[in-house]
């Protein structure tokens, strides 16, 4: 991961993510990556790898599947802090929600009184999937604080 401003862990399955970051040994590297305050979003399955069971990133517990199973899949309108008064169109697929989450958890969102978009500290995560809809405002948060992060680590570079 070396190199890298940001990393997206995106949706999917969990239990197969966790299982491919174990056979594949990259725990450490996401550890690094989070430890230098680089950037990471995850999305869905995402959130739920970065939670206080899985690898700690955020200090929030992920609920799977708290929507329903495939069938209970939907769209809604979010309003969502940071990105205008315009709500967001978010596609929820087997979401998860944050069932719980620490006092420095910012709630960028909630549906139904559920937070689905958080941000805790570099890590900025979501319950529903931002790359399946054409709005890219979700992910400007996340370039804002890559290119945040880049720009600190720059200048922490030429103070050395």
């Amino acid at each position: 991961m070396v190199g890298l401003d940001g990393l997206i862990i995106p949706g999917g399955e969990s239990t197969t993510i966790a299982k491919g970051l174990e056979s594949a040994d990259l725990e450490p590297a996401l550890r690094a990556h989070h430890e230098a305050g680089r950037p990471i979003l995850g999305t869905c399955a995402g959130m739920i790898i970065c939670d206080a069971e899985h690898l700690g990133f955020i200090d929030a517990q992920a609920k799977r599947n708290a929507f329903g199973r495939q069938l209970q899949s939907f769209e809604a309108d979010l309003d969502v802090e940071g990105i205008g008064d315009e709500p967001l169109r978010a596609i929820f697929i087997r979401a998860p929600w944050v069932e719980s989450h620490g006092p420095g958890v910012e709630v960028l969102a909630e549906y139904e009184g559920h937070p689905v978009a958080i941000r805790d500290g570099n890590v900025l995560a979501s319950a529903f999937h931002p790359e399946l809809t054409e709005d890219p405002r979700f992910h400007a948060i996340f370039m804002a604080m890559t290119t945040s992060a880049s720009a600190r680590e720059g200048a922490e570079e030429r103070t050395r």
